[in-house]
């Protein structure tokens, strides 16, 4: 075995890895329908013709949009240079249902042709869930919302946490956390942010405001001005320490009458990395003997749940977060 297979297993885990054999690469050469990105295997199974009618869609796949000028191309490359590599189907009900290679049997339909080429696989419906999860995480016209759904609908079926599947995955753990916080969003954001107008980056910025009108707000001007992510960060910060100075009755009027204890950069700038990990306010406060304490604010039990699962995943086992 190979070096770079055995990244791959690693990658992909055993039970994916076992069921797609050892054609995960992307690095056919251009204009052929290995370059569609859909996962599939020929190491030594027979394939067999299938007409593409007789072929049922995958009911996990996380894609709702698909390039029509890509599906296009694609047949094109299928007409002139035949099939390359079938598609990957399992049996369910006595029906053939795809495993793999939706953009291939979309193009073949789309060139016109009747016949599909297709390897007949055994996989249960969780591996055929983590494998549309996989083959689609790293695809970039994939949008963050279609990625952050098909964690929470795996997760919502199998009745696991973002650690188990993060561990099944073979993936970070913040990957899938980053990207399902931004389903706590408004739904006018999540629309946006499906259509491309504001970025991932500029949505996870928005996370720490507690007030979905204000967040919309600021998604607009966004939009409006053209706002850099760091930007949007820049503003979101302040408009946290305003809210802060208002909570403690610190509103200053006149820096001469009133004086606060200036924060270090080192301070801010952990305040607003842990704002952004934590979706709310964080107060951090150090004392010259390097003592201090920090701050966690919370809305809502609701609110306050979401944090006690964040930390409990992230500390030791013997720490007790007090109810």
């Amino acid at each position: 075995m190979t070096s770079a297979t055995t990244n791959k297993d690693r990658r992909l885990g055993k039970g994916l890895a076992a069921l797609l054999g050892d054609s995960m690469d992307d690095d056919a050469p251009r204009g052929s329908d290995h370059v569609d990105g859909d996962a599939s295997a020929s190491h030594g199974i027979e394939s067999i013709e299938l007409n593409v009618s007789e072929v049922e869609n995958n009911p996990f796949q996380p894609r709702r949009e698909f390039n029509v000028d890509e599906i296009a191309s694609l047949a094109e490359s299928i007409k002139s240079h035949q099939q390359l590599q079938p598609i990957l189907v399992r049996i369910v009900d006595g029906k053939y249902q795809l495993i793999s290679g939706e953009r291939r049997l979309r193009a073949t339909i789309h060139a016109g042709l009747t016949k599909i080429r297709a390897e007949v696989r055994e996989a249960d419906d969780r591996l055929v869930a983590e494998l549309a999860i996989i083959e689609n995480l790293q695809r970039k016209d994939l949008n963050p919302i279609e990625k952050a759904m098909s964690f929470k609908r795996y997760i919502t079926e199998h009745k696991c946490k973002q650690d188990d599947l993060a561990r099944r995955l073979s993936i970070d753990r913040s990957t899938i956390a980053n990207l399902m916080r931004l389903l706590e969003l408004p739904q006018q954001i999540l629309d946006w942010l499906t259509a491309g107008e504001v970025s991932a980056g500029h949505a996870r910025a928005l996370l720490p405001i507690g007030d979905e009108e204000v967040q919309v707000n600021i998604a607009r001007k966004i939009m409006d001005e053209r706002w850099s992510v760091r930007a949007t960060e820049t503003h979101v910060a302040e408009l946290l320490k305003n809210e802060e100075d208002e909570d403690t009755g610190k509103v200053i009027v006149n820096a001469s009458r009133q004086k606060r204890r200036p924060v270090s950069p080192q301070i801010e700038a952990m305040q607003q990395e842990m704002r952004m990990i934590f979706g709310t306010k964080i107060e951090i406060k150090s004392s010259a003997r390097s003592r201090g304490k920090i701050t966690i604010h919370f809305t809502d039990a609701e609110e306050f749940e979401r944090l006690k699962d964040i930390l409990c995943v992230a500390a030791k086992p013997n720490l007790r977060i007090a109810g």
